[in-house]
């Protein structure tokens, strides 16, 4: 083997390694995302976290910021944090599109990707994570 072509070799596998780091990015929220997320959630209690939402209608999210989307689902608020945040999201430009095969749930797992509908560019990818449902205590 060359030592070109042990160069590029190396290079590729340190990508690769960087590619897969396991190191947690520390969440950053802002004020005014933490008074929106604490508004959304007023009243309500977390309950077991779960796999997926019973039912997906993108006009039923909203962006916090770009560790936090919230899912309503009739009078349950299900809070998703995407594994390793989803860049890009939260300066609410971008749009998040979501490919659902043979089922209208969204599941921990799924990639949604990020897309930019004035250029039409896709961005990044968001990797979900277990939804938490929020309910108000009967009372």
């Amino acid at each position: 083997m060359s030592a070109r072509s042990k160069l590029v070799l190396g290079v590729s596998v340190a990508a690769a390694l960087a590619a897969c780091s396991t190191t947690a990015v520390q969440e950053t929220r802002s004020p005014q995302a933490q008074k929106e997320l604490d508004k959304a959630l007023a009243g309500r209690v977390a309950g077991k976290p779960v796999s997926c939402l019973p039912s997906y209608r993108a006009n039923d999210m909203q962006i916090i910021d770009d560790w936090t989307i919230l899912f309503r689902d009739g009078r349950t608020v299900y809070v998703q944090n995407p594994r390793g945040g989803c860049p890009g999201i939260g300066i609410r430009r971008n749009v998040l599109v979501t490919r659902l095969f043979g089922t209208n749930q969204l599941c921990s797992g799924d990639i949604s990707h990020l897309l930019d509908p004035t250029s039409g560019i896709q961005g990044g990818a968001c990797v979900f994570s277990e939804f938490v449902p929020y309910t108000k205590p009967a009372g």
